[in-house]
């Protein structure tokens, strides 16, 4: 049903390039991107688990180790129904070297979002599902002997959850497709995209051969509406790429288990070549959210942004038209859901900034509101603080956006 309305909702009456042209008043009086929920979890929300971060610098006033395992942010959030939703952190701690003591998990949360009819901006952790290899499909040798991935093993930014309760993850070391089951226990081998390897993919027979930088794999990965395809983006540019601005997006069948011979891409900003693609979801068949964001934080950060792309739709260049949904760093806070503001918390007020360096998940939630949420590296990310020297909390926001209705 909430495809459907995004169907009908999303420009289907309107040319494309006036899906974010639009300055019509919405009956609710609202013009511009607005606030329209917040709720954070803090920074420190440690979780059942081993004892973690033995390889993490002291940062932002955290010292490792961790009596048990934190929760790094959110590389990727998927709606869970009923208020719920399923949160992923990505490989813990940046590095394959320091990562070997995080468990890969995909958590369910409850958000008591603020918003103007209430709530308290909390966050609740319910439950995980705890990603594992009892039956040796993965082909190299894993971290811990009983089997449990970790950070070292796969560098997962991205998620899909099948109508059979099946999982799919984009991974960063290979980068690969990892597929589990409900539990999430793998069902076979990773799937690499073919001729294109990072520096840690562990196939690579040449230290030097790597054909994409190291953290720049798939980052983000999209599900079809009618559950046929994956499609992930490689976050940078490949290695030899004459245009370091292109981003390539491909396609997966997910019965055939194969890439398809599709591509698309995708070009960043010009004042920003090193933009990463933070995430990316379907809006319809043909519709798709991007998030393109620079690396920067705090009062630093310039590039985190929302754009509308379609498949069908591509300019004279052969790269994917793109109308900007909202500017992350200018959001309409009408309602004070973010004030007062914490004690040093920068950005909050109206309007409200989004000002966090890694921002890597959005989901739609119907035809006029989007879910964004942030990983914040913990402990190294610091964007929220005007002192910059604490690190930041987890954050999930709701944003109304009239553009897409």
């Amino acid at each position: 049903m909430r495809r459907a309305l995004l169907l009908s909702a999303l420009c289907s009456a309107l040319p494309f390039h006036a899906c974010s042209s639009s300055k019509e008043e919405t009956p609710e009086g609202v013009k511009e991107p607005t606030l329209a929920g917040r709720a954070i979890l803090p920074a420190d929300a440690y979780q059942p688990g081993p004892p973690s971060g033995g390889q993490v610098t002291p940062n932002n006033g955290v010292t490792p180790p961790f009596a048990s395992q934190p929760i790094p942010g959110f590389s990727a959030v998927l709606d869970a129904g009923g208020g719920e939703f399923w949160a992923m952190p990505d490989n813990g701690y940046g590095t394959k070297a320091n990562s070997a003591d995080f468990l890969l998990r995909l958590y369910r949360v409850r958000p008591d979002f603020r918003t103007p009819q209430g709530g308290n901006g909390t966050i609740a952790v319910l439950s995980f599902v705890q990603l594992s290899d009892p039956d040796g499909k993965v082909p190299f040798a894993l971290t811990r002997a009983d089997r449990l991935l970790t950070g070292a093993d796969f560098d997962i930014e991205s998620v899909r959850r099948t109508s059979n309760g099946e999982l799919w993850f984009g991974d960063e070391f290979g980068p690969f497709l990892v597929h589990t089951d409900a539990t999430g226990k793998v069902l076979e081998a990773p799937i690499p995209l073919e001729g294109v390897q990072s520096p840690q993919n562990p196939s690579l027979s040449n230290p030097e051969a790597w054909t994409l930088p190291g953290s720049r794999g798939y980052e983000g990965m999209a599900l079809s509406t009618d559950g046929k395809w994956l499609y992930p983006i490689i976050e940078g540019a490949l290695r030899n790429d004459p245009d370091p601005r292109r981003r390539i997006l491909h396609q997966f069948n997910l019965q055939e288990r194969k890439y398809t011979e599709k591509t698309w891409n995708y070009r960043v900003d010009a004042e920003f070549p090193n933009a990463v693609i933070g995430d990316f979801t379907a809006v319809d068949e043909n519709r798709f959210i991007l998030i393109e964001r620079d690396d920067d934080q705090g009062e630093q950060a310039r590039q985190k942004k929302l754009y509308l792309v379609d498949l069908r739709r591509v300019d004279t260049d052969g790269f994917l038209e793109k109308q900007l949904v909202v500017d992350l760093l200018q959001i309409r806070d009408p309602s004070s859901l973010s004030s007062p503001a914490r004690s040093g918390e920068y950005g909050v007020g109206d309007p409200f900034k989004f000002p966090l360096q890694s921002v890597e998940s959005v989901e739609v939630l119907d035809g006029e509101r989007l879910l964004v949420a942030n990983d914040n590296n913990y402990p190294g990310s610091n964007g929220r603080w005007t002192a910059r020297n604490r690190p930041d909390d987890t954050e999930m926001i709701i944003l109304r956006i009239p553009a897409i209705r």
